[in-house]
């Protein structure tokens, strides 16, 4: 079946329904929900119930809109507070490390394909392309797996492990481009390279930063009568971010990243109603960007490729991802051992890669569906063998520890512009023995009672109130004072 006007909305509403119910499923398992979701894109694909979708130049488009949303989003949830004791470490590894990885997984390629039995024929030029369009980690499928388990990592490693995650794309995405230019222009000098690097870096960084202040302060200042056109207002601001960083040779993926990060670490009106639409975005485009990718894939192709591709993934899983992260964490020796182990490990390949891979494709690259297959096939053996075993490494290496609540039971925000804390409360036996009233309760000075909960009755509190043992109260009270 052919993608047309008719039953493009057919096919893609059911691709989302079997996506979001398998999700679930392999949700509770501990598999990544990446995987299931490129997984099912395979299996309505030509090589399975023939649906046919073979366009490199429309995935990357889908891509990149999706990749601006998804680092925007990433960004908007990356604290100041968390990142600021691991900024270093966490920016040496997007960088330095990413750099590297793409350095020793190149040259291993290289090595391979001078190789009599090995079926690809790569220089070196191209094996650095391949292994620099998957240099990147995608660690959004770790922490699902984590919250499914209710799992917290010590030694600030998650906050380490979501800013390299999150700034390390932009860094893969430059080299896989300029090195695109390299073949392409059959070679550049060393400082039109550099020249190239500082160039998308610096532009990045400042168009990100400036038009995240622009967004805060639109949204600040501009009287929209209708809510709802705020959260939309925004999602203009990433695109037109990532469209104008792009024109002025910037990199757009790191302007999109900065300027979430500004967004989020400052206060805008109506927060909670932005966060939820750019949550929901955030996981429809990452889906429809998984399932194009599943579509986009030939298996059969892929089982060419798939011995040497088992070779790299091998290589970048035991030797490439430690070896670099080890590297580039030598200076920092407060940092564990058993921490680096697992930064090491925690290096799964996702769909940024295959996105990137599409950009050989596209440029006519020689090799590009050697390339888009071997990303591919290396993308699904990391989601596999690590994805699956993220969480029991991080006991293994005791890491884990139990995940700190957030919220409460009610459900219930208040806005940011209002100076107070909320938290609930669970009456227990020992409080009613000392106390069987609301206004009986030794309650901290400034806090009070807002509603109280009782199986699935919610109370209006009043002085005079009966407690029973195992009602919820909904408490408010003053920030407290750091």
């Amino acid at each position: 079946m052919l993608f047309t006007a008719e039953n493009i909305l057919l096919v893609g509403s059911i691709l989302l329904f079997v996506s979001i119910i398998v999700g679930k499923t392999g949700y509770r398992f501990g598999v990544p929900a990446l995987l299931l979701f490129l997984v099912v894109g395979m299996l309505f694909g030509s090589d399975g119930l023939g649906f046919q979708f073979h366009s490199a130049k429309t995935a990357q488009f889908i891509g990149m809109v999706a990749l601006s949303i998804i680092l925007f989003s990433g960004g908007m949830d990356t604290k100041f507070t968390e990142i600021r004791p691991i900024l270093t470490p966490g920016i040496v590894l997007s960088t330095v490390g990413v750099l590297l990885t793409a350095l020793f997984t190149g040259l291993f390629i290289w090595w391979l394909s001078g190789m009599s039995w090995s079926n690809i024929y790569l220089p070196i030029t191209t094996s650095l392309l391949l292994a620099s369009t998957m240099s990147s980690t995608d660690s959004a499928s770790v922490f699902a797996i984590l919250r499914s388990q209710k799992m917290n990592l010590k030694h600030n490693l998650r906050p380490m492990l979501e800013l390299e995650s999150g700034s390390n794309d932009p860094m893969a995405y430059m080299l896989t481009i300029v090195l695109i230019q390299f073949v392409q222009s059959s070679g550049m000098g060393a400082g039109a390279i550099l020249g190239s690097f500082f160039i998308q870096f610096l532009v990045g960084a400042a168009a990100g930063y400036v038009l995240g202040k622009l967004a805060i302060l639109i949204l600040n200042k501009i009287n929209i009568d209708n809510q709802s056109l705020y959260p939309i207002l925004l999602l203009s601001f990433v695109f037109f971010t990532f469209a104008i960083t792009d024109r002025l040779h910037g990199n757009g993926y790191l302007a999109v990243y900065i300027a979430g990060i500004m967004v989020g670490n400052n206060k805008i009106m109506f927060r909670k109603e932005i966060a939820t639409f750019m949550d929901g975005l955030t996981w429809l485009f990452q889906i429809i960007m998984f399932l194009m990718l599943g579509l986009l894939v030939n298996p059969h192709e892929m089982l060419e490729v798939a011995c040497v591709a088992l070779l790299i993934g091998v290589f970048m899983i035991v030797i490439g991802r430690p070896l670099s992260v080890f590297l580039c964490l030598l200076p920092f020796r407060k940092i564990t051992f058993k921490s680096r182990l697992f930064v090491s490990w925690v290096g799964l390949r996702g769909a940024v890669p295959i996105i990137f891979a599409t950009y050989p494709v596209v440029a006519n690259v020689e090799g590009s569906n050697a390339i888009f297959n071997i990303v591919f096939f290396i993308t699904i053996i990391s989601l596999v063998v690590q994805g699956t075993t993220v969480s029991y490494v991080a006991r293994l290496l005791h890491l884990s520890t139990p995940l700190e609540k957030t919220g409460n039971d009610f459900g219930v925000e208040l806005p940011e512009e209002i100076d107070s804390d909320l938290r609930d409360m669970t009456v227990t036996q020992e409080m009613i023995e000392k106390a069987d009233t609301l206004k009986d309760m030794n309650l901290p000075k400034g806090t009070l009672v807002m509603i109280v909960k009782r199986g699935d009755e919610f109370l209006i509190p009043n002085g005079s109130l009966k407690l029973h043992v195992d009602d919820k109260l909904l408490l408010i009270s003053e920030k407290s004072k750091e």
